[in-house]
This record gives structure tokens, C-alpha cells and sequence, in this order.
């Protein structure tokens, strides 16, 4: 099931961070914001959809007590946040290069020469995260292991003609569309904030989708308008 692309998710974890993207990568230094909140720089990026999953997360305790995290393809953004609600931070990310929101059956298993251009797809939805073995024994933070889908940072084998970072560090998310499904994001991110949450328990990773309405990828959010008194969709 696990192919060459899970190989070099494994080698990314011993990529040395540039310095600009580790400096892009440190969580805001704001005042602590409330459970389920983001601050005033993170709001100015925030779409409405990201707000309103960090809303009903926040009010219905989705997140089992777990760290958790809201991947926005379309914005290409990050959203961390402890077990608490707290936001901790946000980031840019790289994702796969075709626009969807399911994965192709059997994806997990083939390899990377069989993979066509519209298969490598993020999966919408909301997946328990744990670190588990990849190829070489190396331990990555597993999104969706059955589609082979992982968070890591860049891996240090991907071509440099894909410009991985520069698309990342880019100020729009027009071309963070590059990876096979897995998730990139900043090394330092990764290792200072995601891996210490998510190592022990793991935590959630809430994916919004492409094309898909909301509420079908995320059926528990038809709740969330009698929670907050009745607000529209």
C-alpha cells in the first residue's frame, strides 16, 4: 500500500528549513485568543468557510478533546489549534494538484508512475490523524492512511523544477497546487508546533472542500445554526 511518495514523506523530516520559511512558519505572537477563535491577524485570511467550521468545532466539542486542524484547499491555508480550541497559528500549505474532493478508489496502493493527473486529489473531510511508520521506518503524521494521504513538510526528494517552497512562500495560493494528495507544510511549523500536538494522541485534521457544499462533507454542521441562534447557511 505505501508507495515511493510515502518514502520521501518519511526523508522530509531531515530537510533543513530555509531561513524565510522558517521565519513564515512561527505561529502568531498575539495575545492568546478563545477556544475556537483566531486573532485579528489570522482573521484578515480567514474564508468564511474556515470560520464557520472553527465555529461549530468550538461549540459542539467535535474535537474529542484532541489537538485539531482546518486545512482550507482553496485559500491553501493552515489553522492549528490545541485541544482547548486555542488557535495557534497559520500557515500555508501545499496540496494536490487536481481540483476534488474524494480520493480515487485503490489510490493507496499504487504507485507514483500510476497515479494520472486527476487522482491526485486532497480528500475533503474530517480524518482522525495519528503518526504511524512509512517506507525506511520514519514516523509521519498519517491524515488518511488508506489513500496514502500524510501532513509532512516538503520532501527533501521532490524536484526542484516543482518549486516547492517558492510556490509555498508565493503570496497567493493560485499555485500551492503540486503534491501526489499529501499536505505540505513549513519544516519549522511542522516540527515546533504540529508534531509535539499531535505525537502522543494524534488529534483532527478537518480538509474543506473544493467543490462540495459544506454541509456534505461536514454533516454535523446542519446543527450548528440552532447553536448560534439561528444564523443562515
Amino acid at each position: 500500500m505505501i508507495n515511493v511518495f510515502v518514502a520521501l514523506a518519511g526523508l522530509a523530516l531531515t530537510v533543513p528549513a530555509p531561513a524565510q520559511e522558517a521565519k513564515s512558519a512561527q505561529p502568531s505572537a498575539s495575545t492568546p485568543t478563545q477556544a475556537g477563535s483566531i486573532d485579528a491577524e489570522d482573521e484578515a485570511i480567514k474564508s468564511a468557510a474556515t470560520a464557520r467550521v472553527a465555529d461549530w468545532i468550538a461549540a459542539s466539542g467535535d474535537n474529542a478533546s484532541l489537538p485539531y486542524i482546518i486545512v482550507d484547499k482553496n485559500a491553501a491555508s493552515l489553522f492549528l489549534f490545541d485541544a482547548t480550541g486555542k488557535s495557534l497559528g497559520e500557515v500555508p500549505v501545499l496540496i494536490g494538484v487536481a481540483v476534488g474532493d474524494d480520493a480515487s478508489p485503490g489510490i493507496g496502493s499504487k504507485n507514483l508512475a500510476e497515479i494520472g493527473p486527476a487522482e491526485k486529489t486532497t480528500p475533503a473531510g474530517r480524518f482522525l490523524a495519528k503518526f504511524g511508520l512509512a517506507a525506511g521506518g520514519q514516523r509521519i503524521l498519517w491524515v488518511d492512511y488508506a489513500t496514502s494521504v500524510a501532513l509532512h513538510p516538503i520532501p527533501k526528494g521532490a524536484s526542484p523544477k516543482e518549486r516547492r517552497r517558492q510556490r509555498m512562500l508565493s503570496p497567493t495560493p493560485d499555485d500551492n497546487r503540486i503534491t501526489f494528495g499529501c499536505i505540505n507544510v513549513p519544516i519549522a511549523f511542522y516540527s515546533k508546533s504540529v508534531r509535539p500536538l499531535f505525537l502522543k494522541k494524534g488529534g483532527y485534521v478537518y480538509v474543506l472542500p473544493d467543490t462540495k457544499p459544506l454541509e456534505a462533507v461536514f454533516p454535523r454542521l446542519l446543527a450548528q445554526a440552532p447553536m448560534n441562534g439561528g444564523a443562515s447557511r
